[in-house]
């Protein structure tokens, strides 16, 4: 418990001095401000930026409250992917890179205490974020678009945060085995690229991680069905757990990698 807690000390440290605590929660507010904002304002900034004919007349789609959180939540599933990808795929290939992890791997750690102090700061800074980034478009689309009920928010919101905890475990236990740009590319592959092969053939299969960001949609337009939902939510849990074990024992596999 005490190296768990020296490391897990350690590793925020590390991402406060490279400001990830900062930038990337930073990204998602962003996005969860634009969304609701630039759909009510896209009639005027047309109007103001787009050398529209005189005259001329374009119907726009009005938008419900919950397609506007959902929305946001979609520019969360390609751009905040990415950012949480990009941002992390390093944390262990990059200590075995560029030598930080022999001043660890010399001293009697446990390697579990060790992903898990990774995994817990790493899930800290991203489901924060995306909290951040959901309240700020909750706010602002309870102003320009009318109610989403707190308590179909929280149920969006509360299981978008199991759909995270996923992605970033896939990033880390991808980076306790591969190098950077190796890691990089298994990520993006399992996240983004299954996620897309799901919504294409999907319709195939109800129960798999990848429609754990379904089925929190749904609760903004009514409620997933259940039995789906909840094996959903333990399939992606059973797989979070292999994966840490994964990402452990891969880390003391490759400990002997670590350049010197």
């Amino acid at each position: 418990m005490k190296d768990l807690l020296v490391l897990f000390q350690k590793e925020w440290r590390e991402n406060t001095r490279n400001y990830k605590v900062l930038w990337i929660p930073l990204i998602f507010v962003f996005f969860g401000i634009t969304e609701p904002v630039t759909n009510h304002y896209l009639p005027q900034i047309l109007e103001a930026v787009g050398n529209i004919p005189e005259g001329a007349m374009f119907p726009f789609p009005e938008f419900t409250a919950a397609q506007i959180l959902m929305s946001t939540m979609g520019q969360y599933q390609f751009i905040g992917m990415l950012v949480l990808v990009l941002g992390f795929m390093g944390t262990i290939s990059r200590e075995r890179k560029n030598g930080t992890g022999t001043l660890l791997y010399v001293r009697p750690i446990s390697f579990f205490s060790y992903f898990l102090s990774k995994w817990k700061v790493v899930s800290i800074i991203a489901v924060g974020s995306v909290w951040l980034g959901l309240l700020t478009s909750w706010y602002y689309t309870e102003l320009l678009f009318g109610n989403v009920p707190a308590s179909d928010f929280f149920a969006f919101a509360g299981t978008y945060s199991v759909w995270i905890l996923f992605v970033v475990t896939v990033v880390l236990a991808a980076s306790a085995w591969l190098p950077t740009g190796g890691a990089a590319g298994v990520s993006l592959a399992l996240v983004l690229v299954i996620q897309i092969i799901d919504s294409l053939l999907g319709t195939y299969w109800t129960v798999s991680p990848w429609k754990i960001s379904t089925y929190a949609t749904q609760w903004l337009t009514g409620s997933p069905n259940m039995g789906d939902f909840w094996w959903s939510m333990a399939v992606t849990i059973i797989a979070i757990i292999a994966l840490m074990i994964f990402g452990t024992w891969m880390s003391k596999r490759n400990a002997s990698k670590t350049k010197v």
